[in-house]
This record gives structure tokens, C-alpha cells and sequence, in this order.
């Protein structure tokens, strides 16, 4: 009988391994720490801007703890410092440098009532709680924490368009949910205006509420509307608008509004709250609910985030460090939090024309940091989630078609101009040549076309082609403006060739070259012209500009330097060869400025390279394209080691909705794109034991790391395939066909071999090695 027993239980075990020989719940989720990217050590510091609360991926729903009531700096709402919660909000931006969203906040409280929020040092009392960390826990698709001034646990899970929130009340009467409509960015903020243009909420049955709000913000104008409902009949709803008495009432307009909902408890009763949103009408939010939510089953709820989470994450197993699962998984759960699906699941949605359009595939994404995200972490979706990418690409297709260019920074399905150039491009380009469906290629080719030649913010396209540069006196930001649209018009080139476009090729090649044109020769630096063709006076390339007023886009002259990604030979040749191109590399990283002025945006250096900040991600790996391989190892392994760890700090910077995510996902596993459309990664250092790619047509990639460690960060041979691999870079086609890429590190460079730079190729790199 026992021995029938033992065999009975190794069949079980044998059936719940897959294909890779890997248990099929061995639970990654456990290695996510939402906790991680919200606060820093310090004011000066940057964290990542994260928020904690629980969501589902690219979900409309990201509800979350605010820790102030009028959400600012981190731009996520939440701040791990803090010391009280404010309450819980609906929707938040994810690393972001600037805040917007906050809708619909609940906050369970009992006692005295309060209708506002209060201060934090209780010099103005109001229902904002305080909290502790040793209260509170974080994992996908779930958070908790007990509110310590009432004595209230708080649960919160999520579907895609429907908070859900647990509540345990402490005592037998005045017992509350409050609901506050006017919860929103600091309206103190100087560079837009966040105000509530209109608000209702009103009572629609004895335990339910629904309403809207209209706001404007960084989007100009959004729509929110919601429908909530309660496990149980509330006895009263009082209502205020803005500062007046609350007064008992079922409906109320206005533009600063919150309402309580009074019950009566017992100790230890749970009230449970279900909270569905649409950006389209209130009848829409009651079907989402109803598709999503039906019942009051919280733990069910609870586990059916769990379990989608848990298919994501299983995209990439890996092996390493506890350490580095929880940094590695940690960083794809926070990549997969953005972009949003703002449809709604009968996939009407709002068109940046404010009129309501239906999706055939039920999604419209929207919340596209693409200044960001086309760097590494839309280059990641097209690898591993290919499926999503399209979907993507359709949305930034859908605002072509009602605004006339594509995508630069989308939020709420509204452009808002934040950044420049437009990234959208390489984004698209990338995905037709990886043969990603899920579009139309010649419409995608109408919008990138066009989107290159229609001026718009950022984009002045008719300076560009008069002047072959960008005058500062014309256009501020003229030297990263025409850095970063060079390579967009590279991109549109790549994309013609392709299609068999030639004449258009051409053009777009030629505009590539434009760069070319602020270089100063005597300086080696790219710099800043005005129209007259001279060059500004007083330059230093230690200057910082932010978004206007400068040259530079949150950056120097020296971090703005190697923004060729798309010829990094010819960067090579204008800075006087390979020797030349390598000394001012050991410059860049060994230079520190001693003025410390820097952007707000600047953090993580090594010396002048800033890995908080997206210009310098890709500098690390440029000495492979240099013959010196052994010092992208060296800064590749110095970057990961010191600048991701375990803690809310954990990041040097923004994790700018997953680019820094993004960046330690390709970068631990050994590979970075630092060509975002051109189908090949360089060779870093990596650091992990093993990572196995699940890739969408069925084949595994798997990477091998013998000896490696926090000392042994030096490549000494690689191996493809049982075969030795001599290039500094790998290749799509490479990944595609799957196989096992196998590194042997040590601790000193091997400066003999992957030294054939010339290999690099210029255009599509598909059909290469």
C-alpha cells in the first residue's frame, strides 16, 4: 500500500512537468515585490515611481494606495516613507516622472466623520490614516494593509476593468466607505492646470453608487465614469461639494465631490466593494462589472490574478540568486503593467476625436511612454509577447487615423506631446520586419510615412528638411530632436526598403545622415546651431537641459553623444576611429562634474553615464561595436550588480512605465538591443545561471552562464550550439530558431576574441549570422 502510494504521487509530479522539464506551478509570482521602485532613500533620489497596488497586465484598473491626497511626487501616489494612506485610487501611471490619473478614491474609516482628507502632521484633521509597513503586504493581484487610526484591514484585487476592495471593520457603528471624486494631481503644479471640470455621483439602489468625472490634466480632457456596488446595504449616503456641510441627498453635480456611505457593523464584519470603470459611458462600467465581477467571491478574485500573472511571468525561467529572481520578475511584472486597455469589454472605446469607436478585438491600448519604452521594453513584447505588440501598434494605428500622426506620449487615449520625436516608428517598423501580425502593414506604412513629414510638437519636419538641422533658435531641444528623428527617418527607410519603396528609401536615408550636420569638428561634440549656421557661444558639455530652453532633452552633450543607434560605425569615424571612439568612452564613464547641476531626471552616474534616465541606456554596450567587448562586460555587470536591488530604492531612476525593467530583463540574460529596430542585440555580461525563452512560435532559446559571479563578470568564450560563437552580438534570426547559447566567464578580460566589429550589420539584421 505504501509503495502504491509513493508511485502514485511521482505520477503527479511527472504530470505537472512540462515540455522544459519545469514544474508548471512552481509559483514565480512569490519572487514579484511590488514594494520594490516606491520610495527612495531621500528626496534627492529617484526610486522608479512604481505603485503597489494590484492590477492585472496592461489593464485598465491599477488600483492602488495614495499616500498623499493630492498626488505629485512620486508620480505613482505612493511613496514608501510615507507614514499615512490617504486612501484607494483606480488608476495610476507606473514609473512615470509625472503624475496624472487617481480616479475614483475609496477609504474605509469609522468614528468622527470627515469629509476631506486632512494634513499629514494632524494639525487639520480628516480620514487620511496612518500606516505600517509591518501591516501591509504586496503580490500580484493583491494588497492589504490595516489602517492603524480605525482599526480596519483593507484588501484590494483587480480585474482588467473592476477594482474589488475587502474591508474588516474594528467596530459596531459609525463604520463608512468614503468615495472622493476630487482626489487628484496637485492642482498647485505650474506647468498644466489638473482641474475637475464636472462631477456626479448618485445613489442608484440601496447598495449601489455610480457617476463621472470630467478632468483635465496632463490629458486634456478625460472622461471617467464608474459604477460601484457594496456587499451589503449602506443605512445613509451623505454628500459635500468641496468645502460645504455634508448633507443626505441621492444625487450631486459638481466639481470637487465625495460622498460617505454610512453602515452598520458588527466587529469583525467584512463589507466588500466592487468598483468597474470605463472611459466611455456609466452603463458600460455595469457591464464590465457584470463580465467581469458578477459575484462577491473576493478570494476567487484574488486567485485568478494570481494565476494570469503566473502565465506572464512563466514567458522567461530563470535561474539565478533569490536576490536576482526577485529583481528579474519583479522587473517583468512592472513591464507588463503599461500600456493600458482603456475599451471596454464590448470594445467601445474613446478616439482621441472624443467620439466613441468599437475595437473588433475588444482592446484599445493607450498610456504609451514611447520616448521610453521603445528602447528596450517594446523590443521585449515583440520577443516574448508578440501578440500584445500588435494589439499595440493597432491603438497607435487607430490615433493616426483621427489625429494624423502617430503616438508620442498617449495617456487616456489623448495625445499630450510629452518628449520628442516619435518613437512610435521605430516601434512599428520593428514589429513588420519581426513579421508580427495583428495590423495592416500598408497602413502602417501611410501613418509612418506621413508621420515623418507632417510637422508636429517635436517634430518640426519642414525646419528639418530646410535646414538639414534643427536651428536652436527656431526649435529648443534642436540637438536631441535632430539626433533622435535621424533615426526615426532610418527607421522609415528601413521600413520602404522593405516594401520595395526605393525613392522613399532614399529620401529617408539621406534625412538619416542629418545628424551629421551639428557635429563640431573642433569641439567632437555634437552642439547646438542657429540659423544663421553658427554655432551657439559658450559651450559646455557638461550643460543639462530638461524639455525646452536647452539644446538637450533631459541630458548633456555628453550623453547625448551616442545617440547614433542606428550607425555606430559612422559615429565612429566622425569621432577620429576606433581608438578615438574608445578614449572618449573611458572619458564619459570616469568624468565626473564637480558643479552638480543636473536634470531632475539625472541619477545612477557612472561618472557622466546616467542609467536613471533613458539617453545613456544603450552606452554600455558601444565598445563591443569598438573591438573592446571586455568593457562593455565590465559597466554592463556594474550596472546590474549596483543599480537593481531588492529594496523600495531599487532602482536609480524612473522605471518610466518598464524601460528600466526592460533594461535588466534583456541585460541579466546577456543580450541588449541597442538598435531598437535592427533585429540585433550586442553581448553584455550576464549574470544570471540560466534563462530559458519561451518564444511565440514554439521554440526554446535557452542561455547557459558557467562560472559566473559577482567577480567573474568577463566573457571568456561563447558557444552556439555546441559551436564556437566569435561576434559581439547576436541576431533575431539567431533567437528564432532556437537552440542553447552557453557563456563561460572568469574574471579577467579576454581580450582576443569577439574583436570583428566590422560583422555589425547596418540594415536588417534577419538574415545574418
Amino acid at each position: 500500500m505504501q509503495y502504491k502510494k509513493v508511485c502514485n504521487c511521482l505520477v503527479g509530479i511527472f504530470i505537472l512537468m512540462n515540455a522544459r522539464g519545469q514544474s508548471v506551478y512552481k509559483d514565480l509570482t512569490k519572487y514579484v515585490n511590488p514594494l520594490i521602485g516606491t520610495g527612495a532613500v531621500d528626496k534627492n533620489s529617484l526610486s522608479g515611481s512604481n505603485f503597489p497596488g494590484p492590477t492585472l497586465p496592461f489593464s485598465m484598473v491599477q488600483l492602488s494606495p495614495d499616500t498623499e491626497d493630492a498626488p505629485d511626487d512620486p508620480a505613482s501616489g505612493y511613496d514608501y516613507y510615507a507614514k499615512t494612506i490617504v486612501g484607494f485610487s483606480h488608476t495610476h501611471l507606473s514609473g512615470t516622472g509625472v503624475s496624472d490619473l487617481f480616479d475614483i478614491l475609496l477609504i474605509p474609516t469609522n468614528g468622527r466623520l470627515y469629509m476631506s482628507p486632512g494634513t499629514v502632521d494632524k494639525k487639520k484633521p480628516g480620514f487620511r490614516s496612518t500606516f505600517s509597513h509591518q501591516d501591509e503586504q504586496a503580490i500580484p493581484g493583491y494588497y492589504q494593509v490595516k489602517l492603524t487610526d480605525y482599526g480596519i484591514n483593507a484588501e484590494l484585487t483587480s480585474s482588467a476593468h473592476v477594482g474589488m476592495h475587502r474591508y474588516t471593520f474594528s467596530e459596531k457603528d459609525s463604520s463608512r466607505i468614503i468615495i472622493d471624486l476630487d482626489h487628484s494631481l496637485n492642482k498647485k503644479r505650474t506647468y498644466w492646470s489638473c482641474k475637475i471640470l464636472d462631477a456626479q455621483i448618485k445613489v442608484i439602489a440601496p447598495n449601489a453608487i455610480e457617476g463621472y468625472r470630467i478632468i483635465t490634466g496632463w490629458a486634456n480632457m478625460r472622461k471617467v465614469y464608474f459604477h460601484i456596488e457594496f456587499s451589503k446595504p449602506f443605512k445613509d449616503v451623505l454628500f459635500a461639494n468641496g468645502n460645504g456641510a455634508p448633507k443626505l441627498n441621492t444625487i450631486l453635480n459638481g466639481n470637487a465631490l465625495k460622498a460617505a456611505a454610512e453602515f452598520d457593523t458588527k466587529p469583525g464584519e467584512q463589507i466588500l466593494s466592487k468598483v468597474a470603470l470605463s472611459a466611455v459611458s456609466i452603463e458600460n462600467a455595469r457591464e464590465n462589472m457584470q463580465a467581469e465581477i458578477p459575484n462577491w467571491d473576493f478570494d476567487q478574485v484574488k486567485q485568478n490574478a494570481h494565476d494570469i500573472w503566473e502565465k506572464e511571468l512563466d514567458k522567461i525561467a530563470i535561474d539565478g540568486t533569490d536576490s536576482q529572481k526577485t529583481i528579474f520578475y519583479t522587473a517583468l511584472y512592472h513591464a507588463f503593467t503599461q500600456p493600458n486597455n482603456i475599451a471596454d469589454v464590448n470594445g467601445d472605446y474613446m478616439a482621441t476625436d472624443y467620439t466613441i469607436h468599437k475595437a473588433e478585438d475588444k482592446t484599445h491600448y493607450s498610456t504609451f511612454s514611447i520616448w521610453d519604452t521603445y528602447r528596450a521594453a517594446n523590443p521585449l513584447y515583440s520577443l516574448i509577447a508578440p501578440k500584445k505588440s500588435g494589439a499595440f501598434i493597432n491603438s497607435m494605428l487607430r490615433q493616426y487615423q483621427t489625429y494624423g500622426f502617430l503616438p508620442i506620449w498617449q495617456l487616456w487615449g489623448e495625445e499630450n506631446y510629452c518628449m520628442i520625436g516619435n518613437h512610435s516608428i521605430p516601434v512599428i517598423v520593428d514589429a513588420v520586419m519581426k513579421g508580427i501580425g495583428g495590423f495592416n502593414v500598408d497602413s502602417a506604412y501611410e501613418a509612418v510615412k506621413n508621420s515623418s513629414l507632417r510637422d508636429h510638437q517635436g517634430s518640426p519636419f519642414s525646419v528639418w528638411e530646410k535646414y538639414h538641422y534643427i536651428p536652436e533658435n527656431i526649435q529648443s531641444q534642436s540637438v536631441s530632436i535632430a539626433l533622435e528623428m535621424s533615426f526615426d527617418d532610418w527607421c522609415v527607410a528601413q521600413f520602404a526598403k522593405h516594401l520595395g519603396k526605393t525613392a522613399d528609401y532614399n529620401y529617408f536615408m539621406q534625412r538619416a545622415q542629418y545628424y551629421k550636420n551639428l557635429h563640431n569638428k573642433q569641439t567632437n561634440f555634437f552642439q547646438a546651431k542657429n540659423s544663421d549656421g553658427q554655432w551657439l557661444p559658450k559651450f559646455n558639455p557638461l550643460d543639462y537641459g530638461g524639455n525646452g530652453g536647452s539644446p538637450f532633452t533631459e541630458g548633456n552633450a555628453w550623453q547625448y553623444y551616442w545617440y547614433v543607434p542606428q550607425d555606430v560605425p559612422s559615429l565612429i569615424d566622425i569621432t577620429g576611429g576606433k581608438e578615438a571612439f574608445t578614449q572618449k568612452l573611458d572619458t564619459f564613464f570616469t568624468l565626473v562634474d564637480k558643479s552638480g547641476e543636473t536634470n531632475g531626471n539625472a541619477s545612477g552616474f557612472i561618472g557622466q553615464y546616467a542609467h536613471g534616465n533613458e539617453p545613456s541606456h544603450h552606452v554600455t554596450y558601444l565598445y563591443d561595436y569598438a573591438g573592446q567587448p571586455w568593457k562593455t562586460q565590465y559597466y554592463v555587470s556594474k550596472v546590474l550588480r549596483e543599480q537593481y536591488t531588492t529594496a523600495s530604492s531599487g532602482y536609480s531612476g524612473n522605471d518610466d512605465c518598464g524601460q528600466m525593467s526592460a533594461w535588466y530583463i534583456f541585460s541579466s540574460m546577456g543580450f541588449y538591443p541597442v538598435n531598437p529596430a535592427s533585429g540585433v542585440y550586442a553581448i553584455g555580461s550576464p549574470i544570471l545561471k540560466s534563462a530559458t525563452i519561451t518564444l511565440p512560435n514554439g521554440k526554446i532559446f535557452t542561455i547557459k552562464t558557467k562560472n559566473v559571479s559577482d567577480q567573474n563578470f568577463y566573457i571568456e568564450k561563447i558557444k552556439l550550439n555546441g559551436k564556437d560563437y566569435p561576434y559581439s552580438y547576436i541576431t533575431q534570426t539567431v533567437l528564432d530558431q532556437g537552440g542553447t547559447m552557453e557563456f563561460e566567464m572568469g574574471n579577467k578580460p579576454n581580450k582576443k576574441r569577439a574583436i570583428n566589429t566590422n560583422a555589425y550589420p547596418l540594415e536588417w539584421g534577419y538574415n545574418t549570422k
